[in-house]
Parts: structure tokens; C-alpha cells; sequence
């Protein structure tokens, strides 16, 4: 297993939808175990493959505290079929370093993927786990938090990291 490089704002690839996985093989097993070892690694709760330059549709999520251990949720080609509610939660992106912001959510959520052994599983969520699954699905089609958020924020994201970009050089 590895630690892969998490790719970060602006980087087009995570602006790309990513394609449905036809084979679970044992390269496409590896990349989950490397995600999650990334995800570990970073004290994040969820990856998902576009984050990590795969435009696949396949994302880890562990919302479970450190001190309980892991309970590790592969998710390939997942789907949103039930939500209800509305929650506000303050995110955070690995994509988007030092950035956080409230985001509005549905409050619960059933989600349908295949896990890596081309099981269909079921994954009910509320709480962080809802926020997890949303959040992780959404770089799936393109999404980041920024585009989430109000446009005047994301404005005002834009200008900050152009100043950022521009002491940098």
C-alpha cells in the first residue's frame, strides 16, 4: 500500500466527471487500498479516485473516530437513492487546503455502490457519515465545495487563492 498524491484546486481533473468502473480487478483493488492508506494518512474521512488523478467512480469513506478503530466503506459506482432533510455542515476538502466552510446537505441519505468484491451494498447514513457520502459522490460528478457555497464566497475563495498563486511564483 501507498500514500498517493491528493490532487488540489485548481486542478482540472478534479473538475472532470468520473466513468463508471466495468471490472473489478486486482489493480482497481490496489487503488482502493492506496485511497485508503491516503485517506488514513491525511486524517481525512473520505477520498474519492478523481482526488487521486483516477476520473473512476470510486470513493473510501471511515467516519469512525481513531480511537474505535476503522470500518473502512468502499463504495464503486455509487448512487444516491433516498434523501431527506436539511443539514448545515462546516466541510473541509483535501483538494482545498486550509479552506473550510458551512455547506448545506441533505440530513440523511441511502446510498447503492458495489464494494470491492462486486457486492451491492446499501449504506444508510446521517450525521457525518451523510455528509461523507455527499461529499465524496459529489467529486465523483465534478463537485467541490466551492461549488457549494454562496457566489460571492466562491468569488472571494477565487480572488484569495489567485494572491496565493501569484506570492507563490
Amino acid at each position: 500500500m501507498a500514500v498517493l498524491e491528493v490532487l488540489r484546486y485548481p486542478n482540472p481533473v478534479l473538475k472532470s466527471k468520473a466513468i463508471l468502473v466495468k471490472e473489478i480487478d486486482s489493480e482497481l483493488r490496489s487503488l482502493i487500498n492506496d485511497m485508503a492508506e491516503t485517506m488514513y494518512a491525511s486524517s481525512a474521512v473520505g477520498l474519492a479516485a478523481p482526488q487521486v488523478g483516477k476520473l473512476l467512480r470510486v470513493a473510501v469513506v471511515d467516519v469512525t473516530p481513531k480511537a474505535e478503530g476503522k470500518n473502512l466503506i468502499v463504495l464503486i459506482n455509487p448512487k444516491i437513492v433516498a434523501k431527506e432533510g436539511e443539514t448545515v455542515l462546516e466541510e473541509g476538502c483535501l483538494s482545498v487546503p486550509d479552506y473550510r466552510e458551512k455547506v448545506k446537505r441533505w440530513a440523511r441519505v441511502k446510498v447503492e455502490a458495489l464494494d470491492q468484491e462486486g457486492k451491492i451494498r446499501e449504506i444508510e447514513g446521517e450525521g457525518l457519515l451523510s455528509i461523507a457520502l455527499q461529499h465524496e459522490t459529489d467529486h465523483l460528478n465534478g463537485m467541490l465545495i466551492i461549488d457549494r457555497i454562496s457566489s460571492l464566497k466562491r468569488s472571494i475563495f477565487k480572488k484569495t487563492m489567485k494572491k496565493q498563486l501569484l506570492v507563490k511564483d
